[in-house]
């Protein structure tokens, strides 16, 4: 049991000192920061940002202000109208080839019964 008691002061001891090691890498970090936030570079990024920033915002007001949105809805109302035109005339071209083709079979079938009818007549005679 001693054994046992020597290991967790040890433990301890190296949780301790990886603590401590955390912190001071921590508190090293942070004072890096503040120095970078101190320099010049740091401010050049930084106004360059919100120059950035602001002309993005600028552009998106500008955007919202251009009638943009009317705009896309009128362009596609008139898609829709011609698209609609389209579709009648297409159903039309189907009506005429229905009709066309319906005929056409008509044709077809009243010269296979002819042809049919004029064979069996010889027979039947």
């Amino acid at each position: 049991m001693e054994g046992n008691n020597k290991i967790e002061p040890e433990k301890e001891g190296l949780l301790d000192k990886a603590k401590k090691l955390v912190d001071k890498a921590d508190d090293f970090l942070d004072e890096q920061v503040e120095k970078m936030k101190e320099s010049k570079a740091y401010e050049k990024v930084s106004d360059a940002y919100e120059k950035a920033e602001d002309f993005v915002e600028d552009k998106i007001e500008d955007i919202k202000e251009s009638d943009v949105k009317e705009k896309l809805e009128a362009f596609a109302d008139k898609t829709g109208d011609k698209a609609e035109d389209a579709l009648s005339k297409l159903k039309d071209l189907g009506r005429k080839v229905a009709g066309k083709t319906a005929d056409k079979l008509e044709d077809i079938a009243e010269n296979i019964k002819k042809k049919t009818g004029d064979e069996e007549e010889p027979e039947n005679a």
